[in-house]
Parts: C-alpha cells; structure tokens; sequence
C-alpha cells in the first residue's frame, strides 16, 4: 500500500487567522473565544462564539468569487489556497486527473439560508436569489476548491456532523493508500456563527451560557456545562509518498491509519459507554501498526458537554489502558466548536504539534472532573520532542465516530 504523506495545511480559526497563526497562538495557549458580535444575541441567552473577526475575502478567494459563495466555502476557499501555497503543487509537478478533493461540512451554507428564508418571507418567493442553492449546497466547499486548483480526480462531500473534517481527512487517505489519487485536497468548513445558528443549538440546551470567555468552553472540567459554538476551516494536502518525492516536496508528516465506527445509539447523545469511539480508536491504531502505549498524544474531542468528556475518557482508559501514559487534550478551549470543520483544525494542530515537539495544552480545565481520569496536557508536560505518534478524535451528532493516526516524519 502507499505511503501517504501531508505536504500542506491551510487553518482559519476563532484564536487565528493564516496556518501560522493559528499554530503558534494555540501552542501558547490563546482563547480566541470572545462577545457575539454578528447579530443582537441577546434573545438566545447566549453571549460569546469562537467567531472569526479578522476575515478578509480578497485576500485569498477574490470580491468577486466571494458574491457567490457562503461563508463557509470563503474560508473553505482560503485554507485550501495556503496548503496548495505551501505544498508546492502547480500545473507542472501535478496533473489535475491525480488530484482530487475530499472536503466537508457539518451544515452548509447556513448564513445563505437563512437570510434568504428572511427575504422569500418578507418580500416573496420571487425576490430569492438565484444563487440560493448554489450557496447553500454543503458540497459546494468541495465544487468550488475542485474549480478553483483544477482538481479533476474525485469530487466529494462527507456530512457526518462534527466528524466532518476527520472523515474527508481519512477518506482522502484512502483514496491515495489504495492508489486512486496522487494528491488530494480534504478538510472542512463551518460558518455557523449566525441567530439561527446559535438558538438552534441553544434549544438544545448544549450551549455553555458563560459571560466569560475564559470560563465558557471547559473541556473535562468537573463544572463543564455546554459548548461554544465557532466557525472556521482547516484543510490539508495529502500526497503519495513517491509523488512528493519525485517533486522535492517538504513533508510534514504521515497519515498511518483511519477508524471509523457508530455508536448506533442516538441523535444527538453519545453511547455513554464510549464503545463505538473506542473502536475508532483501536482502528485507527491497528491501520497504523503500533501498540497503544506508542502513541504519545490524543487530540481529544473534548466538547466540554458533560456526556461527550466522561464518554471520550472511558473510551480512551478501554484502548490506553487504566494506568496509560498518553497525553491528552482538547482545544476546544481555545476555539470553541467548529463542528464540521473541528476535525480538520484539530488535525492540522496535531501534525503540527508532532512537527515540533510541543503539544497544545488542556485550556480550560481549572478543576479536572474525576469521572474524566485522563493526563491533561499542561504547561509542564507539553513539551514532546519524542513524539512520534498521535491520534485525533471526532465524535459526531447521529453517533458518527472517526480518529485518524498521524505519524511524526523524518524518524
């Protein structure tokens, strides 16, 4: 089977702007959390979003593409540009038949729907916009980075709530072990951050209420109460070995194995045994051909809701073992979540962490929840230069469980 490598990465998220960016705040602990400020919250009973703030179109879709697009393929748009930017890819070293796109969302075009829902509502049927369903399409993310790179192998969506991004990362894995692609472009992307956005999820009670940004999103704290919702898009260029090789590509690390499982249990809670993430876990692991105790760091779900955090320690004590050393964190923290595109920025900061030997820490755990028995990454045991493997963890709405395992390179 061939080696599959990552040769690019591309990150938009609430704590930064630019792969750098987001890398280098969430190494150091930043909380991008912060007040909505896109509409009046106040009806909700919501206060803060992880929103993206400093969010400039032009500079990499383009004013005029950017009409027709929602949000969501904007950012989508922008973090596949800078991992291509940093791959290296072009016309010359790749041809379009070999390269594919694999990139997600758990909702679409939300912002889209909603003001034109507004508009038929307030004006008629006649006064919508023609671009309507082109904008809110949920592959239209995936069409958009196809035409815009000439992408001409697969084309494709995965909707799997917010195991979104971790499914189009392992399903592009696949299509270039099994010798489909040469290069694929996979991630995902939200753009939810908006009033139908935030009282949906606010009706479903998972939503911290926190005035506080510090204290809203408290991943495997005993006094976690909900999530909080963020937007933004994560994408990486996976690439056969040989390819990258053969164009003198800088690789930053390996995609060694992919599980994917359901709870089958139901829509929106988590099997509270936490067997179907185990599974995943163990999947991913066996693809990768190591033994439970190599592995040196999990990226964990972590939503900071009282099910997810319990049920993700249990599965992980089921797989580690009882007395395990991995280390542990969510950076939910920091980012909030993004759901469908939280997979594909918790994959980028993983590769990202085993590239530099330094692990993105536990933020937001003042009091560690006894029924959360896992080692938290902190201020100081995150530094990790012998990390080799690492493993991130996406658990979904509808019981969609997917882990992908990563590999540091050069070793």
């Amino acid at each position: 089977m061939t080696t599959v490598v990552i040769t690019g990465m591309g990150a938009i998220a609430p704590n930064g702007n630019g792969l750098n960016n987001f890398v280098e705040n969430t190494l150091k602990g930043q909380v991008g959390i912060k007040p909505i400020t896109k509409f009046d919250a106040t009806d909700t009973g919501i206060t803060v979003a992880g929103e993206i703030d400093d969010f400039d179109p032009q500079a990499y879709v383009g004013s005029k593409a950017a009409r027709r697009m929602d949000l969501y393929s904007q950012y989508a748009v922008q973090t596949a540009a800078e991992a291509i930017e940093m791959a290296g890819i072009d016309a010359e070293n790749t041809r379009p038949e070999e390269m594919g796109v694999i990139y997600g969302s758990g909702i679409g075009g939300l912002t889209t729907i909603q003001e034109q829902v507004i508009k038929m509502h307030e004006k008629g049927p006649r006064r919508v916009s023609p671009m309507f369903v082109p904008m809110a399409i949920s592959n239209m993310a995936a069409g958009n980075i196809a035409i815009r790179f000439n992408a001409q192998n697969i084309c494709t969506s995965v909707t799997t709530a917010c195991a979104t991004g971790t499914n189009a990362i392992g399903e592009a894995f696949r299509q270039i072990k099994e010798g489909r692609a040469q290069v694929m472009i996979a991630g995902g992307a939200e753009a939810s951050v908006n009033e139908i956005g935030i009282a949906g999820f606010a009706a479903l009670k998972a939503l911290s209420t926190s005035t506080d940004p510090a204290r809203a999103s408290l991943p495997f704290d005993r006094d976690r109460h909900g999530f909080v919702l963020g937007e933004g898009a994560g994408a990486l260029v996976l690439e056969s070995l040989e390819h990258a090789r053969k164009r003198g590509a800088r690789i930053l690390g390996e995609v060694v194995g992919y599980g994917a499982t359901c709870d089958a249990f139901h829509i929106t809670a988590p099997d509270p045994s936490g067997a179907g993430a185990a599974r995943a876990m163990q999947a991913a692991i066996d693809e990768a051909g190591v033994a439970p105790s190599e592995v040196a760091y999990i990226n964990a779900h972590g939503t900071a809701t009282k099910a997810n955090d319990s049920g993700e320690a249990k599965a992980i004590r089921q797989v580690f073992g009882a007395d395990n050393k991995v280390r542990v964190s969510s950076t939910k923290g920091m980012t909030g979540h993004l759901l469908g595109a939280a997979g594909a920025i918790e994959a980028v900061i993983t590769v990202a962490a085993l590239d530099r030997g330094e692990l993105p820490e536990n933020v937001g755990c003042f009091n560690q929840d006894p029924e959360c028995p896992v080692q938290l990454v902190n201020h100081d045991n995150q530094s990790a230069p012998d990390a080799r493997y690492a493993i991130s963890n996406s658990f979904g709405f509808g019981g969609h469980n997917a882990v992908l395992a990563f590999r540091k390179w050069g070793d």
